[in-house]
């Protein structure tokens, strides 16, 4: 049964209130007794114990990450996914090492699984004040590589499931380096969410070694299987590049960034902070070649919405507000590669 089903006894709801009174809880209290209430409804259904030693645990280390990548809330931070299997001597450790020192030398974070192999290369590559790690615990894999323990920089989960949402959740950036079932599932998700508009447009660099043809051969299978099954479309793999050099990496993830900065639904408008105002000539242009992405209307420039207004979210940023069509989402992407190329960006 669900929550809606047995509802929270109103004393219950009002002791609650009142131990987020005395806890001191003054912030997001309405979300607070939500996760109490949901507990205690759980409790009500009768919940099996595995079920909620499954919920506890998750919630447990969610919060133990949050508090791990609260401090640098502000800071860029990329993901790098690969293989724990890679040696040290393999060109993709190298690679891996390389082009995380080339984002950390920008002001990057690096976050990994934390684990051997391309885990390690990257954290070595930054350096422990560049690095923070999500590890798993495994019979195989118990301990976080010496980097990100040598700083206390990493939280160890459980469940895979709660790691690949904070591994993805922070992060402005992704590069993969080949790997096996699980450096793919992690590639995979981040195309679905990407795909789907369940994630916010990101870069995402399949980084291959130099000559190396693991990611030329996906692409290969993307367009020869997938695509003509019609299973997705033509261009959703336009979203990624395929690369074996460490520059073309890292400026395709600073790049990303040149000019747009953040988005916004407000109801049935999207809103698209920018770093420059777009000129006239400039906005007509995009409509002209994005008008198939619109459900209706045009792009147009705007101030801060009231909304926005009200929370004071990113108020000095220049705005442009369009109605999207949902069907279009997953090629929001071209939108704001055409946004990072035009000539009012910044250099």
């Amino acid at each position: 049964m669900s929550e809606s089903t047995i509802p929270i006894p109103p004393p219950v709801a009002e002791e609650l209130r009142a131990a987020i009174d005395t806890a001191g809880i003054a912030r997001n209290v309405d979300l607070v007794a939500r996760i109490l209430a949901t507990g205690i409804g759980l409790g009500m259904d009768g919940t099996d114990r595995l079920d909620l030693k499954i919920t506890t645990a998750a919630l447990t280390e969610m919060r133990a990450a949050f508090r791990l990548f609260a401090p640098y809330e502000d800071v860029p931070k990329v993901t790098i996914f690969g293989s724990a299997r890679t040696k040290p001597d393999d060109p993709l450790y190298r690679q891996a090492a390389d082009v995380a020192a080339a984002l950390a030398a920008q002001g990057w974070m690096i976050v990994t699984g934390a684990g051997p192999g391309i885990m390690q290369a990257a954290a070595e590559g930054a350096g422990p004040g560049h690095s923070l790690g999500v590890s798993i615990r495994l019979p195989f894999e118990e301990k976080p590589n010496a980097v990100v323990g040598a700083n206390a920089r990493n939280v160890a989960m459980k469940y895979f499931f709660t790691r690949k949402l904070m591994l993805v959740k922070e992060s402005r950036g992704f590069v993969c380096v080949p790997g096996g079932f699980g450096t793919l599932d992690e590639m995979f998700e981040l195309l679905t969410l990407q795909q789907t508009g369940k994630a916010e447009p990101t870069p995402i660099v399949l980084l291959d070694e130099p000559g190396g043809a693991f990611w030329a051969g996906l692409g290969r299978f993307v367009n020869d299987c997938l695509v003509p099954s019609g299973v997705i479309s033509p261009r959703d793999f336009d979203r990624v590049l395929v690369t074996d050099s460490v520059e073309a990496a890292a400026a395709e993830i600073t790049g990303f960034w040149r000019n747009y900065d953040s988005l916004r639904w407000v109801g049935g408008r999207l809103v698209l902070r920018v770093k420059a105002e777009p000129t006239d000539a400039e906005v007509a242009a995009l409509n002209d070649e994005f008008g198939d992405l619109l459900a209706a209307g045009r792009i147009e420039r705007t101030g801060p919405l009231r909304v926005e207004r009200e929370d004071h979210d990113r108020l000095d940023l220049p705005r442009l507000v369009l109605r999207l069509n949902q069907f279009r989402v997953g090629h929001l992407h071209r939108l704001v590669r055409a946004l990072n190329a035009l000539p009012s960006a910044p250099g």
